[in-house]
């Protein structure tokens, strides 16, 4: 018979909802067990935490999560909020022996990371990461091809993330202010694609062999009171002042992985022209793979096995149920496709999975996992600013 858990969201912006719609669906695509009860979500505004409530289907709503956190009803945490709480409510949340799921960056400066994830290995309760590009189909059998051996030794590895959403007309959201976000571009974005690369290759970055770190847009435009979305901010309310953008805007860096492979990694809100352009490729000595979240339903493959007459790089659509793509089986008929949203219901259903005491599809980042992805994140920062090559093991 399968239980239920209690699940707490602290957070109820941009990230609540993808997490809400997860915890909403997840029980009536996949055989989730525990089954996940929405118990309460947690923000700073109590009339917007009732209508909040009300449409993602919350059963109570609280300002206060310090309470939260130590009722004996709650069993999971979700942390949704911004990345300068994520360490002092992780941490309270573990120590109230809860289960805790926290978005990424795990935090917003490496020893806020590091405070994580030594709270987490003496703690009862399981950890997980929203790392949840991870749990796109198509990125998941990207991961599957290259541990088959498919590529053979991996030579180069070219990431990017390009969005064009912090433009001059933005103000100055949470996002642009280093004491709440960390950083900018680099944690928020970068952050997704160190860990996709690790996870996709199985190789840890060892070295950042030099790195640019640069900010466009110095000063942004005040929000008037509240007024405001979480990201794409250019239509809200301003106050008719200036406040100082202390984040980047911009970092690229190159790096090495363990296995020999050179890499490189990019990450910026102002690439005009594309949206949400998460993409990777990754060449070897047999074959290489790419990939572009703005066409998230198919992988390229280029397979040097094949006769030299057909050698090419092959779509593979990843949404068909029946080919053995990961995760599908749960979903729509062929080629109905996928959106962003459906990544965070496979990634709860490994989540309840693992607490249930199951094995994930794929492996989960728990905080010790991501404190590494952290780690790589300050490395390219030391590089930037000493204009010299960084161990990622001497961080």
């Amino acid at each position: 018979m399968t239980s239920p858990i209690n699940v707490a969201l602290l957070g109820s912006k941009f990230m609540g909802r993808a997490h809400s719609n997860a915890w909403l669906k997840v029980g009536k695509f996949f055989p989730a067990d525990p089954l996940p009860v929405m118990h309460t979500v947690v923000g700073r505004s109590a009339a917007d935490l009732e209508e909040f409530a009300r449409t993602w289907g919350w059963q109570h709503a609280s300002t206060d999560w310090r309470a939260v956190l130590q009722s004996p009803d709650i069993g999971l945490v979700d942390i949704a909020t911004p990345n300068d709480v994520h360490a002092e409510q992780a941490i309270a949340a573990l120590e109230a022996g809860k289960h805790v799921a926290c978005e990424k960056p795990l935090a917003g400066t490496l020893a806020d990371a590091e405070k994580m994830a030594d709270a987490a290995a003496g703690a009862p309760g399981r950890t997980f990461v929203w790392f949840n590009y991870r749990r796109v189909p198509a990125v998941a059998l990207a991961q599957r091809l290259v541990a088959s051996g498919a590529l053979g030794r991996i030579y180069h590895v070219r990431a990017a993330y390009l969005q064009s959403w912090g433009g001059p007309d933005t103000p100055l959201l949470w996002r642009f202010q280093a004491d709440v976000a960390g950083s900018g571009a680099h944690g928020d974005l970068n952050a997704h694609i160190v860990d996709m690369v690790r996870f996709v290759t199985g190789e840890e970055v060892v070295t950042v062999e030099g790195a640019i770190e640069h900010t466009f847009i110095e000063e942004r435009d005040l929000l008037a009171g509240s007024s405001g979305g979480e990201i794409a901010g250019a239509g809200a309310a301003t106050s008719g002042g200036k406040g100082r953008s202390t984040v980047d805007d911009a970092v690229l860096f190159l790096a090495r992985l363990g296995g020999g492979a050179v890499a490189s990694f990019e990450a910026t809100r102002l690439a005009t022209g594309y949206h949400n352009a998460n993409r990777f490729e990754i060449h070897g000595e047999r074959g290489a793979l790419r990939f572009d979240f703005e066409r998230m339903n198919e992988l390229h493959f280029y397979n040097l096995d094949n006769a030299a007459a057909v050698q090419g790089w092959t779509t593979i659509d990843v949404t068909r149920a029946g080919s053995g793509h990961p995760y599908m089986e749960a979903w729509w008929p062929d080629s109905h496709g996928l959106g962003y949203e459906h990544s965070f219901v496979n990634q709860a259903s490994d989540i309840l999975t693992v607490i249930g005491g199951g094995e994930p599809a794929f492996a989960l980042p728990d905080f010790a996992d991501a404190l590494q992805t952290q780690r790589v994140l300050h490395a390219a920062i030391e590089s930037a600013r000493n204009r010299a090559p960084v161990d990622v093991a001497d961080i």
